[in-house]
């Protein structure tokens, strides 16, 4: 993947936690998605997803509806809600047809690799997680209330920034850390 494109995923993370006024762990993704006028619902009542699907958007014409299989682990549909918002915040809805010829047999296309890394750098922001000391990836999964395979990907992730100590460089990001700084005191009474 190119820098620029993942610079903009993270920027367009950090910009979601800024603009909803984020300051807490676990991230509230439906109260984002509320905020931005996403509507969220069970797949039990709109009956819209595919077997094995963990969640879907649709535009109705009016508003943005995140559907999501409210049969599976609070934890799974919370990621599957926070890709679909990366969906959302990174224009996929609008651009998706430009992805989806680039899609190789047995990998996800661009736009679900992208949504993933979104997802991931909304609910574990790593400047915020570096101060927690998070020592595995199951002590992330605990915080973040992710699912274990994912926060596996942001763990590694977490491990190699933390090689370069590169922390707190943007100006968007030293916001997102402010914003936590009550939550990451409290922690340490």
């Amino acid at each position: 993947m190119y820098y620029g494109t993942y610079r903009n995923i993270r920027d367009g993370a950090w910009q979601c936690l800024i603009d909803f006024h984020v300051d807490h762990l676990p991230v509230n993704v439906s109260e984002i998605a509320w905020s931005a006028g996403v509507h969220v619902v069970k797949n039990s009542r709109f009956n819209k997803l595919r077997p094995g699907e963990h969640a879907r958007s649709y535009f109705d014409g009016e508003t943005w509806i995140i559907v999501y299989n409210d049969a599976e682990d609070p934890v799974v549909s919370r990621f599957a809600i926070a890709h679909e918002l990366g969906h959302y915040f990174l224009g996929h809805a609008v651009a998706c047809a430009k992805f989806a010829h680039l899609r190789e047999p047995g990998k996800k296309s661009k736009s679900e690799q992208q949504a993933d890394m979104f997802a991931l750098r909304l609910l574990c922001p790593a400047c915020v997680l570096k101060d927690m000391n998070v020592s595995s990836a199951e002590d992330l999964s605990r915080i973040c209330r992710i699912p274990l395979p994912q926060a596996k990907i942001r763990y590694h992730r977490l491990e190699e920034l933390e090689t370069r100590n590169k922390y707190l460089t943007s100006p968007a990001e030293r916001t997102v850390y402010e914003n936590f700084e009550s939550y990451l005191a409290s922690l340490k009474k």
